[in-house]
Formats: C-alpha cells, sequence, structure tokens
C-alpha cells in the first residue's frame, strides 16, 4: 500500500525532479503546506504572509523505497542549515521543513534530523523543522513536473523517461537534483 511523505526544502522544482528519479517514488507533486491561508496561489505564497512552505508530496511504496531512503534524498537535496532560504530564493516559504504522516515518520525523520547533525557535514546547526503534515494544496499545474517540461529541456527527457530510470541529462537540473530558475524571488 502506498504512502505519503512531505518535504519542504527551499524551491519545490528541483526537489520534486529530485524525488522522481528515486525507484519506489510512485509520484510527485508540488504544493503548499505548513501555513494557514486556505486554497494559496503561488502569487499568494510569495507574498510570505500565508506561512506555507513550497513543499512537494511524494507517493511511494514502502516496499520499493523505505521512508528513511527519501529522508537521505531530503538532506541531499537541499542546505538543511538556511534559515528561511535557499540560495537566492528567500522567504518563509523556502524554509527547511518535514511535515510527517505518522508517529513512525515523525520518529524516524527526529533520528534523521539529530544524525545528519551529529555527523558535522555542516558547519552550522540544522534548522529543518518537523511538523505534522497539514492540509496540503496542490500548486497550480504549470507548477508540476517543472524541470521535465520540454521548454526547460529541450525534449532530453520527460517524467515517463526518468520513471523509467534511464539515465539521460536533464537540462536546467546539475547533478545535485536542483532545477536552476535564474533568478530569486520569481514572480509569474
Amino acid at each position: 500500500m502506498a504512502e505519503i511523505a512531505t518535504f519542504g526544502a527551499g524551491c519545490f522544482w528541483g526537489v520534486e525532479a529530485a524525488f522522481q528519479r528515486i525507484p519506489g517514488v510512485i509520484d510527485t507533486a508540488v504544493g503548499y503546506s505548513g501555513g494557514e491561508t486556505p486554497n494559496p496561489t503561488y502569487k499568494d505564497v510569495c507574498t510570505d504572509e500565508t506561512g506555507h512552505a513550497e513543499v512537494v508530496q511524494v507517493t511511494f511504496d514502502p516496499a520499493k523505497v523505505s521512508y528513511e531512503e527519501l529522508l537521505d534524498v531530503f538532506w541531499q537535496a537541499h542546505d538543511p542549515t538556511q534559515v528561511n532560504r535557499q540560495g537566492p530564493d528567500f522567504g518563509t516559504q523556502y524554509r527547511t521543513a518535514i511535515f510527517f504522516h505518522s508517529p513512525e515518520q515523525e520518529t524516524s525523520a527526529k533520528k534523521s534530523r539529530a544524525a545528519i547533525d551529529a555527523s558535522g557535514k555542516f558547519k552550522r546547526p540544522v534548522a529543518t523543522e518537523i511538523t505534522p503534515a497539514t492540509t496540503f494544496y496542490r500548486a497550480e499545474e504549470y507548477h508540476q513536473k517543472y524541470c521535465f517540461l520540454p521548454f526547460l529541456n529541450q525534449g532530453t527527457r520527460n517524467f515517463d523517461e526518468a520513471k523509467a530510470g534511464q539515465n539521460l541529462p536533464l537540462r536546467g537540473v546539475p547533478s545535485g537534483g536542483r532545477c536552476v530558475r535564474g533568478k530569486s524571488r520569481h514572480r509569474i
């Protein structure tokens, strides 16, 4: 039976691309979670007044990929020591967050955060919040699978090829799995 995991790690485009590459991930969707405003739009979230984080909701088969393995991808996909920003993008919507869906996910997330903090990999303490999952608001369709859109990739790879596990380059997605947007505080 499929399970859901929800992660906030800055701009959701590149984070979604990192999870899409993992065998056992059934689907991903980008959206907003952790705030107070019901049914927010991207424009609303960019005001930094809704309380929502940009997140990726991952549907996965736990028989093929564990939640702990997804946590490993999460830690690798961003800098968890940055508070309310990732790279040039800033605001609470870009915070580092794990939204757990069960007590088991909460335990695993806290254990994983403690291990990554104690590892010495980062010079600063890990700032990732671990909180219960709240309502997930799916982002507008033009944000979904963004790093796999033909105009960005010029047809070099699409989502179906990614799910098939083909190791083709993604234009705009460096080896770390981040989708390059080119500037901060993007507007629609």
